[in-house]
Formats: C-alpha cells, sequence, structure tokens
C-alpha cells in the first residue's frame, strides 16, 4: 500500500532485520555496549527493552529470523523442523506462571508479568548447537538465572535444579504422541544453573519470544546442546539428587545428563566433529563447549567429559 505523499520504499531499501541487529550491534560494542536497545518501528511484535553487556557479543554473523523462528525442534507441537510455527497459535502465553519449589528457604510462584521486571532485561548474542549437528547464533533477551534462584534462597542441599515444561495437548497436540514422557524435563547442576551464562530468556530479537521458540519464558545454556535449553518452563525444582531428564529417560546411551558440545565425543549415530551453520554451505568445526571452554570449563575439572556426556 503507498500512503498519498509518501513514496513506497524500494524493497532494495528495507534492512533485514539481522542485519539491523548486526550493524547497531557493532554500534553498541563501539560505545561501550551501555546504550539502550535501539527499536525499530518497522518490526512488528511485542518490544522487550534491553541492554546490551560487551562481554556477551559475538562476531559471528546472525542467523536471520526466518531461520530462527521456522526451524525448530519443539516435539510438544510437531516433531517436523516446520511443523511447530505452523502450529504455534494454539498456544496461550497469558496468564502464565513459573513455580519456583523444592530445596529453597522461600518457595514462591511467580507470574510473568513479575519475571519480566525481576532483573534487568539484556541482549546477549549466543551460539546454539544442536546435537543434531547443525547451528545458529541469535540475540537472545533475557537475563541469568542466577537472579531468580537467589529470589527462592537455596538451600547447602540444593545440587541440582531441574526445569519442568507445560504439559497441555490441548495446547501442544505432539503431546499426544508418546515420543517422549511428557512433561518435557530437563536439569542442571547448581554450580551449572548459577552460572553467569545461563540466561533466563524472554525474548529473541528484540521482541518477545515467538510461541516455537519457547515463550513466554526458556532456558538458553549455550555451552550445552540445544535440547538442554528447556522451553514453555512452568516449574523450576531445587533438587538434592539428580534428576533424570526426558532425553536422558528416552535414549540413555545416547543422551546425558551434561551434553556439553564436544567435538570428541560423537553422537552413536553421527558425528559431532563438525555442524551445518544454518545458511552456510560448508560445514565448519565444532567448537568445545560451543565456543565458551574458557568461561565454563573449569566447571568439569577432573571429569571424563567421554563418560559424563
Amino acid at each position: 500500500m503507498k500512503l498519498s505523499g509518501i513514496p513506497a520504499t524500494p524493497a532494495s531499501e528495507i534492512t533485514p532485520r539481522e542485519l539491523f541487529y548486526q550493524r547497531r550491534h557493532f554500534m553498541q560494542l563501539a560505545l561501550g555496549g551501555s546504550t539502550a536497545l535501539l527499536a525499530s518501528a518497522a518490526f512488528g511484535g511485542e518490544k522487550l527493552a534491553s541492554s546490551l553487556s560487551e562481554a556477551y557479543g559475538l562476531t559471528d554473523k546472525l542467523t536471520p529470523l526466518e531461520d530462527v523462528s521456522q526451524y525448530n525442534n519443539f516435539y510438544e507441537f510437531d516433531t517436523s523442523k516446520e511443523g511447530p510455527a505452523k502450529m504455534a497459535g494454539r498456544l496461550k502465553t497469558r496468564p502464565w506462571t513459573v513455580s519456583v519449589e523444592g530445596e529453597v528457604r522461600k518457595p514462591k510462584q511467580f507470574a510473568i508479568e513479575d519475571l519480566l521486571k525481576l532483573a534487568p532485561m539484556q541482549e546477549r548474542i549466543y551460539r546454539l548447537r544442536c546435537v543434531e549437528a547443525w547451528s545458529m547464533v541469535i540475540p537472545w533477551l533475557g537475563y541469568p538465572l542466577a537472579e531468580l534462584l537467589k529470589q527462592v534462597e537455596p538451600t547447602s542441599d540444593a545440587r541440582y535444579v531441574e526445569f519442568v515444561s507445560l504439559h497441555d495437548p490441548e495446547q501442544l497436540p505432539g503431546q499426544r504422541r508418546a515420543v517422549l514422557e511428557w512433561p518435557y524435563r530437563e536439569g542442571l547442576r547448581i554450580d551449572e544453573a548459577m552460572h553467569p551464562l545461563a540466561l533466563l530468556t524472554f525474548g529473541l530479537y528484540g521482541e518477545v519470544l515467538p510461541n516455537q521458540n519457547g515463550a513466554p519464558v526458556r532456558m538458553v545454556v549455550p555451552w550445552k546442546y540445544g535440547f538442554k535449553s528447556a522451553k514453555s518452563i512452568v516449574k523450576i525444582r531445587l533438587l538434592k539428587q539428580q534428576p533424570t531428564t526426558s532425553w536422558m529417560q528416552a535414549g540413555p546411551n545416547e543422551y546425558g545428563f551434561y551434553a556439553n558440545v564436544n567435538p570428541e565425543v560423537d553422537h552413536p549415530r553421527w558425528s559431532q566433529a563438525k555442524e551445518r551453520r544454518l545458511g552456510e554451505f560448508l560445514k565448519r568445526p565444532t567448537l568445545p563447549f560451543n565456543g565458551y571452554a574458557e568461561q565454563v570449563a573449569g566447571l568439569y575439572a577432573g571429569m571424563d567429559l567421554t563418560k559424563n556426556f
């Protein structure tokens, strides 16, 4: 549609969102990472204000939003890559609450509105490496999970953190099939959960999470394979004993509790030495801990990562 008196903008002059963010990202880094998120009225959707920390920037090319939002593993909707986006409209993300319980002094149920303002929202550009040997680079919006866990005061017996996703076959039709035992469950060690890189996530590309990407709240743990980052979370339990996660239960010989990105430990059915970055033709070498070894390798000092996979 052309408004009277206003010439239409040629398609060639419209900046793709990922390029806009890449340029804005470099501008923020040049200014010390202290500027507020620049919102663009040309991008639809509910915006999330955030700031970018220089410590969490990457020079990697961002994966286009179309790929990020249309190529998903979310078996609660569908087992195909394109199915989740087609079925995501069924999910209602308001009202929404997240219960934090277990080995804590102050168990509490948080409304999503309270979570959104619990701590300053940050934009962090992380690599995402799927266990299926493909990868993306995504600008997420959230804050460290530690900010939430501090609110409930974990006890000395809290050694693990379990995440439980929504179980509602009416909204999530994939749960009508026994692909996994529902609800979806994932877990971390408490020191992993408290690590600054472990992000409680509410948005991407400057807006609230699309339903197919785990709305309204999910985890992003960038040094682990993607299935470790639970989506559409409704419960967080702090535990004394290591929980059995959904993929451990489904395939204990293929999916371990730790699931750290490790090019030297192959999946029983394929190599993990290389990965295909969406949008690229050639495969690239996979980085230990997905490129975050400097920050997280110390968590696993003395462990045999071929056994603790």
